[in-house]
Order: C-alpha cells, then sequence, then structure tokens
C-alpha cells in the first residue's frame, strides 16, 4: 500500500505545485480576486479558439441556466438531456423555468442514443444538450442534422473534453452554443467557473445582459476557493494514513472549503441567481488554457497507455467502449465490469481511490433525488445498466505513467 501517494479522481486533480503557487499569489493579491485582466483575456483566449461570442459566469450550470433563460421559448419549454448526466444540469434546466426530458444512452459511447433522442422531441422540445461524456465525442453531425429537422438549438456541453490542435476535431464544430466548466475535475480547472460560446448573434445580446446583471461572488467564497489547492497540497499525500482525510473533514467542518454540490443541489433545487466569474478564478483556468495542448496530450498517454494494457490483459474486450482510440485526451477511462462497487471498496483499502461521483445512478451523485429532476426508475435501462457496471480510470494531470501501471497491475487479479 502506497501511504504518501494516492490514486485518485477527486482529491484536486488539476493541483500540482505550479497550481499552488498561483492559488497563493492570488490569495495575497485581494484586489485581483473579483476583478482584473485575466478574465478578458480568457473570453478572448476562449473566443479565439472556438468562434463565437464569449460570456463568463461562476459556473457551468449557472452559464446554462443563462443560456436557456435567454433562448426566450414557450414557458415549461423541455430540454433533452441524456441519463447518466449530473444534477447540475437538470438543476440548471429547471433553473431556467425549462423541463428535463431525459433519452437513453448507447453503451459504447456514453452518448445520447440518436434513436431514442428522436422519440423524446415534441413540439415543446426547444433545446438538446450532448455532453461528449467523458471525453468521448457525440455524434454531433447527426445530432445537428436533426436539430435543424425539427428547428431545435444544439447545445454541446464540454466540460469534459476542450478540444485542441490535434482535435477531437469533431467537439465544438456543430452546436449552436458551446458549454465549458472550469470545475475542480473538468478538462481544465479555475476551481470553478463556466463560459458559454454562442454563435445566435440574436441571443448574445441577451447573454450579455445577464452576465452584465451577474452579482458578484462574495470575497470570502473567494477567499475559500483559493484555500482549496492549499488544503489538498497538504492533504493528498497524508490521505492514506489517515490525516489527510482528517484535516479534510476539519476543513469542510470549519467551511473553509466549497461543496462542489450542496444538499439542495442533490435534491433538486438551484439558485436562479447568476454571478460573475472572480478575476482570481478566470487567472486560474487561463492558465490552464494556456496550456491545454500539454494536459491533452498527458491525457492521450494515459489513454493509449490503459487501452494498452487492457486489450494485452485476460479482461474481455466487450469491457471497453468500442468508441475508445489512443488520440482521445479522455477525462477519464470508462470499463464495464461485473461487480464494479466491490471492485472499488477492495481497490479504496490500497489506497486507489475510484469512486468520481458517476457510479450507482443515472443522474449522479448517488442520493440525488431523482423525482425532484423529472427522473422515472426504468424510463432509460442503457444508462441504468452502465451507472452500476461502469468502472473508470484516471487520466487527470497529476495522475502519472506510473500510477497509471501501478493501478492496472492492482486491478489485474480483481477484474
Amino acid at each position: 500500500m502506497s501511504f504518501l501517494h494516492p490514486i485518485h479522481h477527486t482529491f484536486a486533480p488539476h493541483v500540482n505545485a505550479a497550481a499552488v503557487l498561483r492559488a497563493l499569489g492570488l490569495l495575497l493579491q485581494p484586489w485581483r480576486w473579483r476583478n482584473g485582466p485575466e478574465r478578458e483575456q480568457l473570453r478572448a483566449e476562449i473566443a479565439r479558439r472556438y468562434g463565437g461570442d464569449t460570456v463568463l459566469f461562476a459556473s457551468g450550470r449557472e452559464a446554462l441556466a443563462a443560456l436557456l433563460k435567454s433562448l426566450k421559448g414557450a414557458p415549461r419549454g423541455e430540454v433533452i438531456v441524456q441519463a447518466y448526466t449530473c444534477v447540475v444540469v437538470p438543476n440548471a434546466i429547471q433553473a431556467a423555468g425549462c423541463v428535463p426530458v431525459y433519452a437513453d444512452i448507447e453503451r459504447e459511447t456514453l452518448n445520447l442514443d440518436l434513436a431514442d433522442t428522436e422519440r423524446r422531441i415534441t413540439p415543446a422540445t426547444q433545446a438538446i444538450i450532448c455532453q461528449h461524456t467523458f471525453g468521448i465525442p457525440a455524434d454531433t453531425h447527426r445530432l445537428r442534422s436533426l436539430c435543424d429537422r425539427y428547428g431545435i438549438v444544439l447545445i454541446e456541453d464540454c466540460a469534459h473534453i476542450m478540444p485542441d490542435e490535434h482535435g477531437p476535431s469533431s467537439i465544438g464544430k456543430d452546436g449552436d452554443f458551446l458549454l465549458f466548466s472550469f470545475g475542480r475535475d473538468k478538462a481544465i480547472s479555475g476551481i470553478t467557473g463556466g463560459a458559454l460560446v454562442s454563435r445566435r448573434p440574436d441571443v448574445s445580446v441577451r447573454l450579455r445582459a445577464e452576465e452584465g446583471a451577474a452579482a458578484p461572488l462574495s470575497l470570502f467564497k473567494i477567499k475559500r476557493l483559493l484555500f482549496y489547492p492549499l488544503v489538498y497540497a497538504v492533504a493528498r499525500p497524508l490521505y492514506g494514513c489517515g490525516l489527510g482525510k482528517v484535516l479534510l473533514k476539519l476543513a469542510r467542518t470549519i467551511g473553509a472549503l466549497v461543496p462542489i454540490l450542496t444538499a439542495s443541489e442533490k435534491r433538486g433545487t438551484m439558485s436562479s441567481t447568476f454571478h460573475a466569474l472572480p478575476n482570481a478564478c478566470a487567472s486560474l483556468a487561463l492558465a490552464e488554457l494556456q496550456r491545454l495542448r500539454e494536459i491533452n496530450d498527458h491525457r492521450r498517454t494515459l489513454t493509449a497507455l490503459y487501452l494498452s494494457e487492457l486489450l494485452k490483459s485476460h479482461i474481455p474486450h466487450s469491457s471497453i467502449p468500442k468508441s475508445i482510440h489512443p488520440a482521445l485526451p479522455l477525462q477519464k477511462f470508462p470499463l464495464f465490469v461485473h461487480g464494479a462497487e466491490a471492485i472499488r471498496r477492495t481497490l479504496k483499502k490500497r489506497n486507489i481511490h475510484l469512486n468520481d461521483g458517476w457510479t450507482g445512478c443515472v443522474v449522479c451523485p448517488a442520493g440525488t433525488a431523482l423525482d425532484e429532476v423529472s427522473y422515472k426508475k426504468g424510463l432509460d435501462p442503457e444508462a441504468e445498466k452502465a451507472c452500476e457496471q461502469i468502472l473508470s480510470l484516471p487520466t487527470h494531470p497529476t495522475m502519472t505513467e506510473k500510477d497509471a501501471k501501478r493501478l492496472i497491475d492492482t486491478m489485474g487479479s480483481l477484474l
């Protein structure tokens, strides 16, 4: 067992020494927390890379709610989203006054099943959201054709993957809107933050108005966000011996850390108040965006390593989604195995923590009040099966090749 080096998904996956120094520097300059040049630099860089009017909010969920509010559709309009998604997506839909409608997924892509998606379209359908699950590209070409046929808006949720000059070229090409999140375990991280790229000038006007009216985050909350890299830099290497766990519990108890999800969000409730992206978080996200190619290449390396090692192992090839190939910068590498939860529990005893919050529930995390987010059990069988069988392997920036090989070796007898 390695006490000093846990393998994980969620213990500050983007936090390295440089991130700690940046956060510490920002903590010592409170005049940069709310306002500064980095926010506009981030906006300009996103617009340059992905083409469109760019607006920024304090989180991806707020950005999505602002977009749906700006579409100005009929009251209680429907938005199709895949089952096997995060609760913040239906929460944002409902916060905007819309209704989430769930379509099933394809097992081999973990993305929308096109036939089932079309079956869910009604005259009240305003938009379809595709999420490129874990960095596996959705079939946006066919989704674009479907949306054009029915006069529906296509939103690409790119929280799990931001394409670079080496692709995937299909991502960000066909959407009317691109949604990015800068949360703690997303494609890039600013600890928090969200961006929308709009290719609809009429909607861009309303989005800019929403951004302009957004309230600033409190200085206390920004301070707590900036504490996150520092706390985890100390707690992470001590987690295996128990001290890190105690430190994190203490930090949460005294309110030093901002939770990723609140209890009310798990119950299907989201505030309708939008907040401006703090300049401090924009600064952290910009630093990561400027090294996106490096981050993505690291993910590609781990994707290729996992794929190669697993194909050589005794694991059935059907356990590996057919859509995965070595050039994908996956946010995590999904496998389908029987007894996935038992495997995670066994690995946890060896300081390997593979519970990423995307298991055991079609609207993640487990414990989400499904009735409150309009999901009825049995509605989407492929998604329900996938969430029980999925076992995901980390590809984040602080996961090393040595870690990945250790993980594969340790899992060998369990699969």
